[in-house]
């Protein structure tokens, strides 16, 4: 039996067992079920025994955990009328993770552990999410996968237009990616966003800085120059729209965020400081901020024109006006959408046609866009003529320290 059960090996096998076995028995315990901590680390450690002494074994062991859950269940109606589905489920989950441990597949049954521990412990987050989701969200989130998972793998990697303007498969990578990134954004900014204003001006700007600005115009009070919270609350929007933009330009090109680390980071900073000069903890948003699914049909198909028409447009200022051209259309760009112009540079650079230098540049030039496109919506909103007098010098001041770095750290080509 040594020989077929070396003994380090087996021990290794038998203490992750029981490890995973513990991570979900422990979420259970907290959560006050019956079945806890010892009774799933059994069971890890019954999946990792039965994969020890033979494949034939695995099904034995299933079956026997079938007749335990069906016992659990039977208790559970005749106690109260209730059933412990989740409970079966992850005991079920925990027998096949222990099973794979005595594979030897210790990453995927440690991810899988963590998982299940997850889904259990966010049970109050995931239901108050999903109640609040409307059927259209779902519709275009189903929709987003079946594009993303069925219809990309089939569009052409070749340019379909004779001018090399248009590469199908590489375009809709970047939709799909911006959109995905926008998804978790939005589903952070579901569940933790509308509970106050930094909440919901840090997770609104991630998913769409203009729109939350805008809403949160007119959500917040007080205008004490300085140290207003809504100045503290707009800036905040803006602080998370420079980090959103160097995550989407690191994801495609990871040259380039090196780049424009600093410029952005510069700007991100002083954004911070005014975040910082204008903290409330009393002052509470006086109605949730609404903003739309980035997942929605009608976002997605904009985002992806958007994004085709600025791929072209920059590639043609690239080809006919030289790289200053294209950093022009950034800037332009970014006055619509900040994210659509950095994807755009982002993907330009990936595929070898501007620089690393170019696009940093443009990622900047379109967060700049950004920032200035803010003021007129807070303006129309709000009508405060102090509130906008301090914005437009907190953004001058934010742009001005970005465009210092930029000349000394990233020169266009």
């Amino acid at each position: 039996m040594s020989g077929s059960f070396p003994y380090t090996e087996v021990a290794t096998k038998i203490a992750v067992a029981l490890g995973v076995g513990l991570l979900v028995g422990l979420e259970r315990e907290w959560a006050h079920k019956e079945v806890g901590a010892r009774t799933f680390a059994i069971t890890a450690l019954l999946g990792t025994l039965a994969a020890l002494l033979g494949a034939a074994l695995v099904p034995v062991a299933l079956g026997g955990m079938f007749l335990l859950v069906g016992l659990l269940n039977a208790r559970s109606l005749m106690r109260d009328g209730s059933l412990e589905m989740t409970t079966s489920a992850a005991l079920l989950a925990t027998l096949l993770i222990g099973v794979l441990v005595g594979w030897g597949h210790y990453f995927t049954a440690v991810m899988a552990a963590i998982l299940v521990a997850m889904l259990l412990a966010w049970k109050a987050e995931l239901s108050r999410f999903a109640s609040v989701l409307l059927p259209e969200e779902i519709r275009s989130a189903l929709l987003l996968g079946l594009l993303a998972f069925v219809i990309y793998p089939l569009l052409p990697d070749r340019f379909v237009d004779p001018w090399g303007l248009v590469n199908l498969h590489r375009a809709w990578m970047v939709v799909v990616a911006i959109a995905g990134l926008g998804f978790f954004n939005y589903v952070m900014f579901r569940l933790y966003g509308p509970s106050g204003a930094y909440y919901a001006a840090f997770l609104g700007g991630l998913v769409n800085s203009t729109a939350a600005a805008a809403e949160l115009s007119g959500s917040v009070g007080g205008a004490r120059r300085w140290r207003s919270p809504a100045l503290s609350v707009l800036v905040l929007t803006r602080e998370a729209m420079l980090v959103r933009n160097l995550v989407v330009l690191a994801i495609f090109a990871p040259g380039a965020a090196l780049l424009a680390l600093a410029p952005l980071g510069a700007m991100a900073l002083a954004a911070g400081a005014f975040v910082w000069l204008g903290w409330d903890r009393s002052e509470a948003v006086r109605r949730e901020i609404q903003l739309a699914s980035p997942l929605s049909l009608v976002r997605v198909a904009k985002f992806a024109l958007l994004f085709v028409g600025l791929s072209a447009a920059g590639t043609l200022a690239k080809r006919y006006l030289s790289e200053l051209g294209f950093l022009g259309v950034s800037l332009l760009g970014g006055l619509v959408s900040s994210a659509s112009s950095t994807a755009t540079a982002a993907e330009l650079c990936a595929v070898g046609r501007i620089s690393q230098k170019s696009a940093a540049t443009a990622a900047v030039l379109a967060s700049i866009g950004s920032v200035l496109m803010n003021l007129p919506l807070v303006y129309q909103q709000t009508g405060r003529g102090v509130l906008i007098r301090t914005l437009v010098l907190v953004s001058a001041l934010i742009i001005a320290l970005g465009l210092v770095v930029l000349a000394v750290s990233v020169r266009p080509a």
